[in-house]
């Protein structure tokens, strides 16, 4: 019968053996910890992965004409095959919880007594069965194909043919009525969030305050977190606890995406409103670019505004309302030209003032925010008349300026906290430090990276997938667990998957917390009197202020 013919073809006793160790080598330490159900689906999908690539491997075998078994000789193979696969199987279930625990202890989080091993090789063998199948329809599919295309070209060509035809099929299908509704689906459900005014967040009285009635910026077209930005800033009163003398409030600027049409627009706006407000009366002035969805992470920039006693402006452009991740997909390009037209716009407003009398001036971004700033900011047209410098945190593997510290390092410095240069331009720094060592002294521009070890998103790159990554070498990130192991795909696709819930644990992943940034913003700013006594008093406030900590 034709469907049973499929199923034999889809079956080989080396792929089962294949597939299982994929399976298996899932369920290792990764950077951060995951669900029995995570854990399960990313075993399915490598066990899959490696299955198909050795059903691959078998076409070209045979399409080689070299010799494989058959008959009583391939039934003996394939009981040995499925002997060992098991064998493998119930090794790795037997040590997925002490591998997950060697992930957690890096985190520092609390053992766990079981990964559940019966769940994960239940849903996780029935989640590969399911693509096993969807492979093996596709597969018919292209025989069908093929075969109708043999009566009228050449069969190698029609076998090609039927190849593109059928993954062109797969691919719009799955585009067209998966991917493309999932985002509509997204794009609705983020807008009506942005949309939301929370009754917990008041509209300023003060006319001084961007979102209040003197405002340019209209309060409804901020976005959700830019009002939420705005109405919490630290008061004056709340900063005194560190700064007691001559604190003021600290001025932000944050125009949403619904305040204009186009990124010139709102930056042009963003910037009418920061003169309106006094922006450039204060001493430091920072262009943030926030990631997706326009939030602003309260631990970067509370922390700067009690540092400099309020003393400081912040201006940020919302380019999307939907996840970093979710935008980068959907239109890449409206953060980066967002990016840069704010940057412009302020840039060449501030070069106009008297250089005795202007803020300094700087930039910072966080995750994606951090992405689109590097991309966008003008470093050589800008060196007749230099900002003081950035501070980034969490920059994505492919940001423009953190992959050319990361892969231009000098030797004996780690991927995952390099030396660039003579320090005097970039330093790395991450939880556990790195901004003290063997420098030159600051030069006129500061730029400070705050990566954690642990954060997949900074260190995910495509080449894991045939080769270790540098961050794997000794010695390793303190977050990263030693007994974390290399293997071809399945360290790649771990790496991925952990990517998506790298918020999950505070001072690790990409959870970045106030504390760790206060190092990062002193090296930059350089405030007056600073010293190691005034950076731990300022981190025991933001250790009470964020519970989470």
């Amino acid at each position: 019968m034709p469907i049973l013919r499929t199923l034999r073809d889809g079956l080989t006793p080396t792929g089962l053996i294949v597939a299982a160790s994929f399976f298996g080598a899932a369920l290792t330490p990764s950077m951060m910890p995951r669900e029995p159900i995570v854990q399960a689906t990313l075993a399915a999908v490598a066990a899959t992965f490696g299955y198909e690539v050795t059903l691959l491997a078998r076409s070209v075998w045979r399409y080689l004409e070299l010799p494989e078994p058959k008959g009583r000789l391939w039934t003996l193979w394939l009981l040995a095959a499925c002997g060992i696969s098991l064998a493998i199987m119930v090794y790795s279930l037997s040590k997925a919880a002490s591998w997950q625990n060697a992930t957690r202890e890096a985190v520092g989080l609390p053992p766990l007594e079981s990964a559940a091993p019966f769940f994960i090789v239940t849903v996780g063998v029935l989640i590969a069965l399911c693509l096993w199948l969807v492979f093996r329809v596709a597969g018919a599919l292209r025989r069908a194909v093929a075969v109708v295309l043999d009566k009228m070209l050449p069969r190698r060509v029609g076998v090609v043919l039927s190849i593109v035809l059928v993954g062109w099929f797969l691919w719009a299908l799955v585009d067209g009525a998966l991917v493309r509704n999932a985002f509509r689906m997204a794009d609705t459900s983020f807008l009506a969030a942005d949309l939301l005014l929370e009754p917990d967040i008041e509209k300023p009285a003060d006319p001084e305050k961007t979102g209040s009635t003197l405002s340019l910026v209209k309060w409804e077209e901020m976005g959700r977190w830019g009002r939420h930005y705005v109405a919490t800033a630290p008061t004056a009163a709340e900063i005194s606890e560190f700064w007691p003398d001559n604190a003021v409030d600290p001025i932000r600027v944050y125009v949403g995406r619904r305040s204009g049409d186009t990124a010139e627009e709102r930056a042009q706006l963003a910037l009418q409103e920061l003169i309106r407000v006094g922006g450039f009366d204060r001493s430091v002035l920072v262009v943030v670019v926030p990631p997706g969805t326009g939030w602003m992470d309260p631990g970067a920039h509370d922390t700067i505004d009690f540092m400099l006693g309020g003393d400081v402006a912040t201006v940020a452009v919302q380019y999307s309302y939907l996840t970093s991740f979710l935008a980068l997909l959907a239109h890449p390009d409206y953060g980066v030209d967002q990016a840069r037209a704010l940057f412009n716009a302020v840039y060449a407003h501030w070069t106009q003032l008297p250089k005795d009398s202007r803020p300094e001036l700087y930039v910072h971004g966080l995750s994606q925010g951090a992405f689109n700033s590097q991309a966008t900011l003008p470093l050589f047209d800008m060196l007749g008349d230099p900002i003081q410098g950035a501070f980034w945190a969490g920059s994505p593997f492919f940001s423009r300026y953190w992959s050319e510290v990361r892969d231009r390092r000098k030797a004996d410095s780690p991927a995952w906290r390099p030396n660039y240069g003579n320090g005097s331009l970039v330093r790395v720094m991450d939880q556990y430090g790195g901004l003290e060592g063997n420098y030159a002294p600051w030069g006129p521009i500061r730029a400070v990276f705050l990566n954690y070890g642990s954060d997949p998103i900074v260190n995910f790159t495509f080449d894991t997938g045939f080769r270790p990554p540098a961050w794997m070498a000794s010695p390793r990130a303190p977050d990263v667990s030693e007994k974390l192991s290399w293997f071809p795909v399945v360290t790649m696709l771990q790496i991925a998957l952990d990517s998506m819930f790298a918020l999950d644990v505070p001072r690790y992943g990409h959870y970045y917390i106030a504390p760790d940034y206060i190092d990062g913003w002193a090296a930059v700013v350089d405030p007056d009197g600073w010293s190691p006594e005034r950076a731990e008093a300022l981190k025991k406030i933001f250790e009470r202020r964020d519970p989470a900590i």
